[in-house]
């Protein structure tokens, strides 16, 4: 099979190559997946740099994928050879388990049936972006721990930018689920936003951008969520309610971030730090089964209308896409594998 390997940290032209590799029997607890699309996060690129650390080892890259499962191992009962799916984190701890190759063995505890009614390039778009979306949505205190229509009736919802693609998931789910969403995005960027549904867009740089906000919500808002802390937090504080949550899940321009002690108490205001590698599975299965609900009721659409635009590569050309998250390219970018 074909599959793109990096054996150094570095810059994607310089480490990654499309290599053949045998096709992995699966063990016990695990299936086989014949991956028709691979999504590429931000943490993809991150790692193969080795802004996490750890040693240069043979991998492959990207953790979010779709496809069909093409083998079960020993004790897997949850899926038949044939079946439609979507996989996350597929490559953590599991080097050899990136999305970026024709076929790659996961736990079954990572891979979740994807819907009928859902492509595979809306299945290999969800996984990081939504879950961490999901999670940021679920930590409020007295705030509901999982999401389906209703369950933030009468809550404001700030989603800090609503462009990128875990802040359009964010931007869908709180709608799904009830919300009053506002979302604060750079000018250029409003229409990505409302076309993902946010009912009020704000310009971030805008000198009366917490009025604007305040406008909305008068009482303040009860759930931030956070891509840039260093940069926001000021804004984030001047429109948070008493007892309101800010999920930051990001820091974006690494502007340094400091705790203002005196209106963070004030405000009996919570920071709800948010990363999917450490946070627990059951957590990670809680919000697969939440956004496979919302997959099927279409409300996590995908491409250009929805405000998410989408750019394709083949596998051949990983290291073209991996430099197109790295710019910041706005929408998602994916990788066609197989069409199957």
């Amino acid at each position: 099979m074909k599959a793109i390997v990096h054996d150094q940290l570095g810059p994607a032209d310089a480490v990654l190559r499309l290599v053949d590799r045998e096709v992995a029997e699966p063990a016990a607890g695990e299936v086989r997946i014949r991956v028709a699309v691979s999504g590429v996060n931000p943490t993809d690129w991150k790692a193969r740099t080795g802004l996490y650390g750890g040693d240069a080892v043979e991998s492959v890259p990207n953790q979010d994928g779709a496809g069909i499962i093409d083998a079960v191992g020993p004790g897997v009962d949850e899926f038949a050879v044939g079946d439609r799916v979507w996989v996350t984190l597929a490559a953590y701890g599991r080097p050899a388990s990136g999305t970026a190759q024709e076929y790659t063995v996961v736990p079954v505890e990572r891979v979740f049936a994807l819907p009928d009614n859902a492509s595979f390039e809306l299945g290999a778009s969800i996984g990081i972006p939504a879950i961490t979306a999901h999670r940021a949505l679920t930590v409020a205190e007295g705030g509901p721990t999982r999401l389906a229509p209703g369950a933030l009736e009468g809550k404001v919802v700030l989603v800090a930018g609503g462009a990128g693609a875990v802040g359009h998931a964010a931007i869908q789910l709180a709608r799904w689920a009830g919300a009053t969403v506002i979302a604060t995005v750079s000018p250029t960027k409003t229409a990505y936003a409302e076309a993902a549904g946010a009912h009020h867009v704000v310009n971030y740089q805008d000198a009366d951008a917490a009025s604007q906000i305040r406008a909305v919500a008068p009482d303040g808002v009860d759930l931030v969520v956070e891509v840039a802390i260093g940069a926001n937090n000021e804004l984030d504080l001047a429109v948070l309610r008493p007892r309101g949550t800010i999920a930051i899940y990001a820091n974006n321009g690494d502007k340094p971030f400091t705790v203002d002690v005196g209106q963070n108490m004030g405000l009996n205001a919570r920071y709800q730090f948010v990363l999917l590698y450490s946070v627990g599975w059951q957590f990670l299965t809680a919000a697969a089964e939440d956004i496979n609900t919302a997959l099927k009721a279409n409300a996590l659409p995908v491409g250009t209308p929805a405000g998410l635009p989408l750019h394709h590569y083949p596998l051949s050309e990983t290291a073209a896409a991996h430099q197109s998250v790295e710019s910041s390219t706005t929408g998602k970018v994916l990788i066609n594998i197989a069409d199957l």
